[in-house]
């Protein structure tokens, strides 16, 4: 999917579209969101682990959690560029 098709279903679908920019290294310890998420990488790479596996999400993936869904995010030295939506 690209990311002009991707946006659009965000926004059919009521989310609240950002873009997410991530220059190098992180990782974000494991969390939770008060809201569903829908996130589409467009630049780089992000390692998403949940329900006990970790996957890597790259240029052109894209992935959906639930509100409330236990996971943690890591991210190399290229970073990455996230479209994401969130709706509560």
């Amino acid at each position: 999917m690209d990311r002009v098709t991707f946006e659009a279903e965000l926004q059919r679908d009521g989310y609240e579209v950002q873009t997410n920019t991530t220059p190098g290294v992180k990782v974000n310890p494991e969390h939770s969101h008060p809201y569903d998420v829908r996130a589409m990488v467009l630049q780089g790479a992000l390692t998403l682990s949940r329900d006990g596996g970790a996957r890597t999400y790259k240029a052109g993936e894209a992935f959906a959690m639930p509100k409330g869904c236990l996971h943690s995010e890591s991210y190399g030295p290229e970073g990455a560029v996230t479209l994401f939506g969130r709706k509560s």
